[in-house]
């Protein structure tokens, strides 16, 4: 660390290729300093005789490890501990732990008053539909840990849930909806205590979730935001301990209140919305705790591009073999689950079809749903093509979740109520002589999506 205003070297700790993590690395270099990707191809932690260093050597580190969405969420907690626990950390692992736990960031935000939703986390299934009555005739059913909207379901409390999807914590929420005809929230950037851009999402035709990953819409908020939505964004970052955070709030008849927390908030819609970029304001942040300077007016001017170019700090990236991805079987048993429960099911892996799908009977039997599009599917036989609602769906295979939104058709009439496509496949190989069933022929003509 230096502590003569010299040239810092910041460290990124992520494992992905994201926008979001180049632009912070791409902001640090030109703001005057170093800016480090760490990463699986170049990153080593050493322990000798007592001396413990890092390589590559780094003064701070920036948080932007993925964990809601990973298979091996404790490690990669374990990994951010290990940094934290040698150099500075923004965004640091526990806080990041309880902000990636939706329930564990209702009670944590709660237990500081401030306003969340009324929601209900129980473990077993008496326990979470003896109390579902209390949220009315709908709400809102989400997995504890999700990410880009996936995981959250708008549901019918007529009829039981679960209290788990997949192997994954789930709760009660009650839906917070005013008279607006499009339905809208309120996402807040926050980095270092400040308020650095804010905007309206409004849920696309025929959905309710707002995300952009969703196709919702975006519209700038920094300026004209009540000022009591401003000051609980401030709180709930404060509260959560968090250095740099994206504080989703909705405003119901009683006010304004909050949602989730997101470490890893995506930057792309807030610039398209705002025209300002969270990237330089987290690299001044890392360069002046670490004991740097920053030239603010040069922050402000970077502000107003994304730059995610590949950074001079990326490491070459060696490209494995496709033998260190899992393999699956071109017919396969998997875990379906949806808001009403989990079943084993036999899938057919095909690599022509852009999107799983399943049996409606299947469907209706997890709970899947409810319906958030529909797309147009078209198979061997039929060259115009039919309509097809699209749902969330989680699909186990070997232990690992896979949530996706799935196309819901009659397969009665096909072997395997569940067709994989690429949505899944891209994780794995296909090996087409591994057959979970007896090895009967296959079903039918392979599915295409438009």
């Amino acid at each position: 660390m230096t502590d003569d205003g010299g040239s810092v070297r910041v460290g990124v700790l992520s494992l992905h290729n994201s926008k979001e993590t180049k632009a912070i690395l791409n902001a640090v270099d030109d703001l005057g300093h170093e800016g480090v990707w760490l990463r699986r191809e170049n990153t080593a932690v050493s322990v000798r005789d007592g001396d413990v260093t890092i390589e590559p050597e780094v003064d701070i580190v920036a948080n932007r490890l993925l964990l809601s969405n990973s298979e091996a969420p404790v490690e990669l907690l374990g990994l951010a501990t290990t940094f934290e626990r040698i150099r500075p950390m923004l965004n640091e692992p526990a806080a990041v732990l309880t902000a990636i736990h939706k329930f564990a960031t209702a009670a944590t935000l709660a237990n500081w008053n401030i306003a969340v939703p009324d929601a209900l986390l129980a473990l077993s299934n008496d326990r979470l539909n003896k109390g579902r009555g209390g949220f009315g005739d709908v709400g809102v059913y989400k997995s504890a840990i999700g990410t880009h909207g996936g995981g959250t379901w708008k549901v019918d409390l007529t009829e039981p849930v679960n209290p788990q999807v997949g192997n994954r914590q789930a709760f009660l929420q009650s839906l917070i909806e005013r008279d607006d005809d499009t339905h809208r929230d309120l996402r807040v950037y926050v980095v270092g205590g400040e308020v650095i851009g804010a905007m309206y999402r409004y849920a696309p035709e025929g959905e309710w979730r707002t995300n952009v990953s969703f196709g919702g819409e975006v519209a700038d908020a920094t300026d004209d935001m009540p000022e009591a939505a401003r000051e609980t964004a401030l709180y709930a970052a404060d509260v959560m301990g968090l250095d740099y955070v994206g504080v989703d709030l909705i405003e119901g008849d009683d006010g304004w209140f909050v949602l989730e927390t997101n470490p890893t908030a995506g930057f792309r819609g807030l610039h398209r919305a705002t025209g300002r970029s969270p990237a330089p304001h987290i690299a001044k942040l890392a360069i002046e705790r670490a004991g740097g300077e920053v030239d603010d007016d040069r922050v402000a001017e970077l502000s107003a591009t994304l730059d995610d170019s590949r950074p001079a700090g990326m490491p070459r990236i060696e490209t494995g073999p496709t033998g260190e991805r899992p393999t699956i079987g071109y017919i396969e048993e998997v875990v379906v689950s949806g808001t009403s429960g989990s079943t084993q099911a036999a899938a057919k892996s095909d690599t022509g079809a852009t999107r799983t799908s399943i049996d409606t009977s299947l469907a209706a039997e997890v709970g899947a749903g409810p319906i958030k599009s529909m797309t147009r599917v078209r198979s061997g036989s039929s060259s115009s093509g039919t309509a097809r609602p699209v749902v969330d769906l989680v699909i186990g295979i070997g232990g690992t979740q896979h949530t996706v939104t799935a196309s819901v058709g009659d397969r009665s009439h096909m072997d395997y109520p569940l067709l994989l496509g690429r949505d899944i496949l891209k994780h794995y190989q296909v090996d087409v002589n591994r057959r979970a069933d007896d090895g009967s022929d296959a079903d039918g003509e392979p599915e295409f999506l438009e």
